[in-house]
């Protein structure tokens, strides 16, 4: 099917990028790429609650409840006109799960979520955004069920015209409090856009990385079961009799090895062999295992707070995440712990925010007020010729 392609004129790279965030869920990349100086222009996702806790937090921006298949590449025409002249970027997260490491590899060949990113491809072709930020697990590139889909995607990127660079990046190498890999991708079409630079760890001005204890160390006490008055989504999960047994006896740091044998649980009285990160402590001291949409759970990971008998709260879990603290969270319990597993990091995404706005910086210090098209073609000539070759 061919997508008709709208002209748009070069624009001022000194006004604020506009962002459309596909596949927003509740905005952990929208959170960060705003506190990087840009401007949330719409939200897409088909999570109820997740949009609704979008809105929310992002009243300046419109949203659309819908599955991206569902929902026309004409139909955002209204609000790309309306932003005439300035940068566009699309940021498009999409769900993670068909690659995670825990499908082992392994994905449904008719998983409709593997083909999402060609639906962002509909988008892309006819409204032609200056600029792309995609994030992922590292599956999506070296794993069997997406390799492909992730080649396919970059490749057509380069036919329209995008320099694309990607690569898998730790979140923790950005100053996030969580040992988290990444795949991120950057498509611009006014030039290659090279990774910011770390932050945190060996080599930089921050040897240490962000800890537990820097993010939620001064959150205040709660008990199982129990939320905070005054501090909002500081609420936990309650434990069961057994589980509360459990994590007395679980230290800092320890995890389902640490328990006396009456309280094994029955999968690991056999010899279990597989994922060992359950029933287990943070540590105050360390960064975070990578939160998962079951992240406060106890018995599903690392999840345990570093001292206080129960699994931690959702607000933990953002902060962790590194949301914002007046960031707040909408559906039941479990729903909100989805909403901030699946979320980019913010603090991950804001780097990369930031060094987007550096990259047009350059170009318009480089170039006067527009890019060299001996070096990089503007976003007009770009398109035009993208479309012509297509």
């Amino acid at each position: 099917m061919t997508i008709e392609r709208r002209r748009r004129r070069s624009p001022d790279l000194d006004k604020p990028i506009k962002v459309f965030d596909f596949f927003s869920g509740c905005g952990g990349a929208s959170a960060g790429l705003r506190a990087a100086g840009l401007e949330i222009a719409l939200g897409l996702d088909n999570d109820r609650d997740a949009a609704r806790t979008f809105e929310a937090n992002f009243v300046e921006a419109e949203f659309v409840c819908a599955d991206i298949e569902e929902v026309s590449e004409e139909s955002f025409d209204g609000i790309v006109d309306r932003l005439e002249g300035h940068p566009v970027l699309f940021n498009a997260c999409a769900p993670c799960q068909p690659f995670s490491q825990q499908r082992r590899g392994e994905a449904e060949p008719h998983d409709k979520r593997l083909a999402l990113l060609n639906d962002l491809l509909r988008f892309v072709r006819r409204h032609r955004p200056e600029l792309i930020f995609a994030e992922n697990v590292p599956g999506l590139r070296d794993g069997s069920a997406g390799r492909k889909i992730f080649l396919q995607f970059t490749r057509m990127l380069e036919e329209l015209g995008y320099r694309t660079s990607h690569g898998v990046v730790r979140s923790q190498d950005y100053g996030v409090p969580q040992r988290r890999a990444r795949l991120v991708l950057v498509a611009s079409l006014l030039g290659r856009v090279d990774p910011p630079a770390k932050t945190h760890g060996p080599g930089t001005q921050r040897p240490s990385y962000a800890t537990v204890a820097d993010w939620i160390g001064d959150l205040p006490q709660i008990s199982a079961g129990e939320s905070h008055p005054l501090v909002p989504n500081h609420r936990a999960a309650s434990l069961s009799p057994l589980n509360l047994q459990r994590i007395r006896a679980t230290p800092p740091g320890g995890g389902w090895r640490n328990l006396p044998p009456r309280l094994l649980p029955a999968s690991r009285k056999s010899g279990f062999s597989g994922f060992t990160d359950v029933y287990g402590r943070l540590r105050w001291d360390y960064p975070a295992p990578a939160l998962t949409t079951r992240c406060i759970s106890y018995s599903n990971g690392r999840f345990g707070h570093p001292e206080q008998d129960r699994a931690i709260s959702v607000r933990e879990a953002a902060c962790l995440q590194t949301f914002p603290p007046d960031f707040v969270f909408t559906g039941n319990l479990n729903s909100q712990a989805r909403q901030v597993g699946n979320a980019v990091p913010a603090l991950l995404a804001q780097q990369f925010g930031e060094r987007i706005t550096s990259h047009l910086a350059e170009i318009v210090v480089d170039a006067g007020t527009r890019p060299d098209p001996s070096r990089n073609m503007t976003s007009e000539s770009v398109c035009e010729a993208a479309c012509n070759h297509a």
